[in-house]
Formats: structure tokens, C-alpha cells, sequence
């Protein structure tokens, strides 16, 4: 009754409309999907009920441990290269004392372009032969020609190199607006005690941003675990396997094979891998983003 008399009832009833619309287009389709990576089901004829099958074929396909490791491979990498590049650009371009307009357009322009064309692009640009756009560039200071996408051991830096240049902007962005934040004495207070460069950057700018650098992380691990655009219209998954990612199997499971519960069955396990690795990882840096 004090729940009612303070006003919950009401804001219930004013949030439920919001919640059932919320529900239907988020909640249910988890539930569906769930329910059929326990079916074989081609969504025309009636599902027949198989278990926990789906999950078996899917573990027991050579393909998936492939998948795996090629995306946890590009996970790597864009973390290694990606992660720290948007940072080095936001502090550089906070520095400046012109045209800092200009360079957050610039760095932001790459996320204007659609992703779809952005990969073709840059596909004509990994062209293997000499005449290729980027072998010819580096063909002026005597280096290549590099076979880029068509060589399985090039390819996925290749993949990892063009998804670090169309989404870094992004981040750029909302570190350039938490650098904002960023108090001005604690920079007065470093240069008093003879800190250079490097070290306000170190001691100041990191601890301030402790928060949006461990938000800004998780969100680039689940965004590359769940890479697709980039292997599906750049490579199909190849050459030689060497591009095919757990996403681009869900798609090939579907929509090549028809086999959607076994696509079902490979979404639930990503999305159990990743709401548990996301736990662990908020428990472990809970302290981390408030001392």
C-alpha cells in the first residue's frame, strides 16, 4: 500500500505501454530464438522438437572451432590496433589550438559512409596485382606488391585494419567529449611539478577517463565478436577459411544451408559467451572505474 499511495501504480501504468512495446520487439525474439535452436525448423513447416541436437551438430562442426579462432583472432587485433588508436587521435586533436572543428569532422567522416560501401571500397583498394590502389602507393617507396585479402595469413589484419579506419571516429568523438571533463588544475598542478607531456597524459588524463575507457572496451569486445559486414562482402569467409567468423556461420547456417535451428543454436551460445564474459567483466571492474 505504500508502494501505491507513493505513486508506483501509477508510474507503472504510464511505463507499461513503453514495456509491452519493449518486450514484443526485444524480449520475444530472444525468447523465440531460444526456443527454436531447440527445434529443426525451416520457419515454412511445422518445427519438429529435437533438443538439445541443434547445439551438438553446431559443437561438433569443424567449422565452428574455425570460426572461433578466426574471431577471437580478430578480436585481438582490433584491440590491439583499434582500441588504442581513437584515444592517441582525441588527446593529439585536444591539444590543438586551431581547426579542432575541422579534425573531429575528418576523424568522424569514415562513420558517415555506409558500411556497405566502405567495404566494397576497400576492396578495390586490396586489389593483389600491382596496379592496386594500395600496392601502388607503397609501390613509390619500394615495398609490395602484398596480396592483402587474396593470402590467408594477410587477410584478417586486413579485415582488422579497414573496421579500425570506418569505426574509430566513433570513439574519437566520445573521448574528445569526456577529455571536456577533464579538470584544468589538475593539469596546472602537473606543470608545477615539472611534468611533461607524457606524464599528464599518464597520471591525469588516463585516471579521468578510467570510466569511458572501461565502457568504451567492453563495447568494442562485443561489437568484433559479433563482426560480419567485413568477412561476409570483403572475403565470404576466405581465402581458405581464414575469415570466417562465429556470425558469418550463423548467417551461412541459415541462409545457405537452411538450417535455422542450427543458427539459432549458435546465436544462444554467443549470446551466453558474451552476457557472461560482460558480467565478469563489470565484477571485475567495479572497483577499478571509481577508485
Amino acid at each position: 500500500m505504500r508502494w501505491v499511495r507513493g505513486g508506483g501504480l501509477s508510474t507503472l501504468l504510464l511505463l507499461l505501454p513503453l514495456l509491452l512495446v519493449f518486450s514484443y520487439f526485444a524480449w520475444f525474439p530472444i525468447g523465440r530464438a531460444v526456443v527454436m535452436s531447440l527445434q529443426e525448423t525451416n520457419l515454412v513447416t511445422d518445427p519438429v522438437w529435437v533438443g538439445l541436437d541443434n547445439f551438438r551438430h553446431v559443437l561438433d562442426d569443424p567449422l565452428f572451432w574455425t570460426s572461433v579462432r578466426n574471431t577471437l583472432y580478430f578480436t585481438g587485433l582490433a584491440l590491439l590496433f583499434g582500441y588504442p588508436v581513437p584515444l592517441v587521435l582525441a588527446v593529439v586533436m585536444s591539444e590543438l589550438r586551431r581547426g579542432k572543428g575541422l579534425y573531429s569532422a575528418l576523424a568522424y567522416l569514415p562513420v558517415v559512409v555506409p558500411p556497405v560501401v566502405a567495404v566494397l571500397l576497400w576492396r578495390f583498394f586490396y586489389d593483389a596485382s600491382q596496379t592496386g590502389v594500395f600496392n601502388t602507393i607503397l609501390g613509390w617507396v619500394g615495398l609490395g606488391p602484398f596480396a592483402w585479402i587474396q593470402d590467408a595469413s594477410s587477410a584478417m589484419p586486413s579485415l582488422v585494419l579497414q573496421a579500425t579506419w570506418a569505426n574509430a571516429g566513433a570513439t574519437v568523438l566520445i573521448y574528445l567529449a569526456a577529455l571536456t571533463g577533464v579538470r584544468g588544475d589538475l593539469y596546472d598542478a602537473a606543470e608545477v611539478d615539472g611534468a611533461g607531456l607524457w606524464h599528464k597524459i599518464w597520471h591525469v588524463t588516463l585516471p579521468q577517463l578510467r570510466g569511458v575507457l572501461l565502457i568504451t572496451l567492453i563495447l568494442q569486445v562485443i561489437a568484433t565478436f559479433q563482426v560480419f559486414t567485413e568477412p561476409y562482402l570483403m572475403t565470404n569467409g576466405g581465402p581458405q577459411n581464414a575469415t570466417v567468423t562465429v556470425l558469418l556461420q550463423i548467417y551461412n547456417y541459415a541462409f545457405r544451408f537452411g538450417d535455422y535451428g542450427a543458427a539459432t543454436a549458435l546465436s544462444v551460445l554467443l549470446a551466453l559467451f558474451l552476457a557472461v564474459m560482460s558480467a565478469v567483466y563489470f565484477r571485475l571492474t567495479r572497483s577499478w572505474s571509481t577508485t
